[in-house]
């Protein structure tokens, strides 16, 4: 009799759960609708699909099969993938190596090579290996090699990922500026500077360049920035191209601004590397006889980089895991175009763009992704031309939820609204992309994606949304 009444009381709970589930899509049905009809949406484009996270059922979808622009929640795929192909464990390596010999005097006849393999954490402020860290420990291995002056220069070797830097169809204006920092062979410091900047007195006077940090004084900064009304706050972009040595500054700098500046994209993040190695010995007595120079550099030049004799030094990134934490957390799109053109070249590929893409969209298709689902132009969803159906990505999410690596994706998804889900936004497109358990235990994938939509504010009313499986 005891065993008769549990089993009744567990079909009732299965049941109310069912039921409660159910009641919950329902109402998403219905938010969806209402946020299909706001005024805001008139001229959109919105998409919503919700996967059952357990067995992958499509539980509601509305309009899940035509392609938008994702901005950041592109990352999630990038991140997948990169997992998937590279192992959670991967790392790069960066080597000091010189070319030439050694005198008995500690001259070094030869240059110092800087080979990168794509790092894009090399002298970040966000691990260990931040750019002090990483000059002092070049320093002692060149000391250790007894060398005490250089006749050469100090070469960065950039060649792992050719010489485009940014993808096709990403927007001039976001070149130049820290978010649309380009990838190199050699990257440093996150490919990026800070230019110190301060308001005039009043609006008719231009706002002002106090400095750069570190010093670039082989940048010239052209400022056109006026100085504006109180409360507008930063409204300035830097125009620079990669490897220009001319930066634009145009837009406003408010007045009572609370930050002291802007970080703008390094044009040449292995000149700047070498240009810094080479400051740092000089300041310590070893000196050099040429200036700090690039493979690309010498290539223009119809110099042949030369071959390194020895290497005295190797630096160690962090593991994809923990970058993937700063990846998606706070989503820096520089990672996406690293991991994304590395992803390529592990699987015998020329490190391109295009090449990591076709990559990435092979790798799902052969898990039963439609390719013609994944139009994938960038590895960051920077670029308006990205064109992904939110099924795709939402399959892509269910797909990997058994996958050993699966708890370091999840723990580096950021928390919105309540739920562990990448946030995605250029200019007139929102999207969020992740996962929810609702109170009762149920789990789900939730993508949801509007693209040309007016006004400011929207995402209250994508949250509004979402709500409904709370």
């Amino acid at each position: 009799m005891r065993a008769l009444r549990s089993f009744i009381i567990s079909i009732f709970l299965f049941s109310a759960i069912a039921a409660s589930a159910q009641n919950k899509i329902q109402n998403i049905e219905r938010a969806f609708n209402n946020f299909l009809n706001d005024e805001q949406t008139r001229h959109a484009m919105a998409s919503l699909c919700v996967l059952d996270a357990n067995s992958g059922k499509v539980l509601y979808a509305k309009n899940d099969q035509i392609g938008l622009a994702t901005a950041s929640t592109l990352k999630t795929i990038t991140a997948a993938s990169a997992f998937s192909l590279l192992g959670k464990d991967f790392q790069f390596q960066t080597t000091l190596s010189y070319s030439g010999n050694i005198t008995a005097e500690g001259t070094l006849k030869g240059n110092l090579i800087i080979a990168g393999s794509g790092d894009p954490t090399l002298g970040s402020w966000r691990y260990q290996n931040k750019e002090n860290v990483v000059l002092n420990q070049w320093v002692e291995a060149i000391r250790a090699a007894g060398i005490k002056k250089i006749e050469g220069a100090i070469i960065g070797d950039d060649r792992i990922f050719g010489t485009q830097t940014t993808p096709e169809g990403w927007v001039w204006q976001d070149i130049g500026n820290y978010y649309g920092a380009g990838t190199s062979g050699l990257a440093w410091r996150e490919n990026q500077f800070d230019i110190h900047l301060k308001p005039g007195s009043s609006t008719s006077d231009d706002a002002r360049v106090i400095k750069t940090v570190p010093e670039t004084p082989y940048i010239q900064i052209v400022n056109e920035l006026k100085t504006g009304a109180s409360g507008t706050g930063d409204r300035s972009y830097a125009f620079l191209p990669p490897y220009s040595n001319v930066a634009y500054l145009r837009g406003s700098w408010g007045l009572g601004i609370g930050k002291s500046g802007i970080s703008v994209a390094l044009p040449d993040p292995a000149f700047d590397c070498a240009y810094r190695l080479q400051d740092t010995l000089k300041r310590l007595g070893i000196t050099t006889s040429q200036t700090a120079t690039t493979a690309r550099l010498l290539s223009l030049n119809n110099q042949n980089t030369p071959n390194a004799t020895q290497k005295i030094s190797t630096i160690t990134s962090p593991t994809l895991s923990e970058m993937a934490y700063w990846f998606l957390k706070k989503s820096i799109n520089l990672y996406g175009e690293s991991l994304l053109k590395t992803m390529a070249l592990k699987s015998g590929k020329a490190a391109t763009t295009a090449k990591g893409a076709e990559t990435e969209i092979n790798f799902w298709a052969a898990k039963g992704i439609d390719k013609s689902a994944l139009n994938i132009i960038d590895g960051s969803g920077l670029s308006p031309g990205d064109r992904i159906t939110t099924n795709a990505m939402a399959n892509v999410l269910y797909l990997i939820q058994k996958e050993n690596w699966f708890q370091d994706f999840y723990k580096a998804l950021p928390e919105y609204n309540g739920m562990k889900i990448k946030s995605g936004t250029i200019n007139d497109v929102s999207a969020f992309a992740g996962y929810h358990t609702d109170g009762a235990g149920n789990k789900y994938v939730i993508v949801i994606n509007v693209n040309n939509y007016s006004g400011s504010g929207i995402n209250k009313k994508l949250f509004r949304v979402l709500d409904e499986l709370k």
